[in-house]
């Protein structure tokens, strides 16, 4: 029955930043058994000390693992591979990959309804309580204030804006009835002219080791107010990921799951 309380888990990209964080905060919980870590092939002997299968074939260590979770912060392109052999396999998965296209995420969403699936671009729980307290902002403010979005990382950073910057757009322009495509403005450069009514921009800086800093901006008559939620460490998103593994287990293939259906 103690088993029950306890949740397999498998490490994606153990030698990462995300994935060594992950690996190393699994094995201090004692909620948490970590089963095995998938690494490529010339890094594995970096991972010889580990008290768990290495291994750099996630689809011959999945049969070995039936109840485990695999959790996921790698690239898009690998993240649909590992999807497909989760499917094929019954395990879940917990995504933390930024990046994704459109037509990727439809075909995670569509293999969430064979395999549970949680996704979110940000596995923090306070950037999840934003996602639900900004609308309200939005509605209360009304249609006087402008809204804006900036985001901040560090230099090693691939995709902009953050998957994050955009999940908080996005929120902020549906709690005003806009599409959001129609109005992002994801850089102002040249004579452009004054800022339109419906219009949302969405800044990125990048430099040094920022972990991830996200300010949500409403300027109004006479006053502006601001909304920041700064990352200090990736632990933060590790932390809300092996949270979100321990969730996951328990659910049933139904839709793709995000960190909000997690609290």
């Amino acid at each position: 029955m103690a088993n029950d309380l306890i949740t397999d888990v498998i490490i994606m990209g153990g030698c990462g930043r995300m994935g060594s964080t992950l690996v190393r905060l699994a094995q201090s919980d004692p909620e948490l058994n970590l089963k095995a870590v998938i690494e490529r092939a010339d890094r594995l002997s970096e991972l010889e000390n580990l008290d768990c299968l290495v291994s750099d074939d996630l689809d011959e260590v999945l049969p070995q693992y039936p109840r485990a979770v695999v959790v996921e912060f790698t690239s898009p392109e690998a993240t649909l591979d590992h999807v497909n052999i989760c499917k094929r396999h019954g395990n879940p998965i917990v995504i933390g990959t930024t990046g994704m296209k459109p037509e990727q995420l439809a075909i995670v969403e569509e293999a969430a309804t064979r395999v549970p699936i949680l996704f979110a671009p940000n596995m923090s729980v306070g950037v999840n309580v934003l996602l639900k307290v900004l609308p309200m902002l939005v509605q209360m403010l009304g249609p006087a204030y402008d809204m804006e979005m900036m985001e901040i990382h560090h230099n090693r950073k691939k995709d902009s804006p953050s998957g994050t910057a955009l999940k908080l757009a996005e929120c902020m322009a549906q709690a005003r009835g806009w599409v959001y495509d129609e109005v992002k403005k994801h850089s102002r450069d040249g004579i452009i002219g004054e800022r339109q009514e419906k219009e949302l921009g969405v800044m990125a800086l990048r430099g040094g080791d920022v972990v991830g800093d996200h300010t949500a901006y409403f300027f109004g008559p006479g006053e502006r107010i601001e909304v920041t939620h700064r990352a200090h460490s990736r632990e933060n998103f590790a932390q809300g990921a092996l949270r979100a593994a321990k969730w996951l287990v328990k659910r049933e293939p139904e839709r793709l799951f995000g960190i909000g259906d997690t609290l």
